[in-house]
């Protein structure tokens, strides 16, 4: 379904794409250049996961990051993939490792979250 543009749907992506790591609602709000609410922002963000634009990443301590889905010229980031979260820098990123993993017979996966949590190489 093709959703209509906005200026706070343009506002909220151009900031998870300037910063190319992913973001919480808290810090998408406070660097978006408009003046919205944070319903506003959790509802254009929940869209944009819908839509296949960003996906959302749960930290191990509960907090919701999202990041827009990374293209190349071939082929889409894995869907499941790996991210790293920096306790220095509070950030977190993508990584282009598939995550492997194995499982009785019956099981049937929907979702992978694999968070890494250490300093990143920009920290160390």
């Amino acid at each position: 379904m093709k959703r209509r543009s906005t200026p706070s749907k343009e506002a909220i992506l151009n900031v998870l794409t300037d910063s190319k790591k992913a973001m919480s609602q808290d810090a998408i709000l406070k660097k978006v250049s408009l003046d919205m609410d944070r319903a506003t922002v959790y509802r254009v963000l929940n869209r944009f996961c819908e839509d296949g634009i960003l996906h959302r990443i749960v930290a191990e301590d509960g907090k919701q990051y999202f990041a827009v889905c990374i293209k190349c010229e071939k082929k889409k980031l894995l869907d499941h993939h790996f991210h790293f979260r920096c306790t220095k820098c509070d950030t977190i990123e993508c990584l282009p490792v598939a995550v492997q993993f194995s499982l009785e017979k019956g099981y049937c996966v929907e979702s992978v979250n694999c968070v890494l949590t250490g300093v990143c190489k920009d920290c160390a």
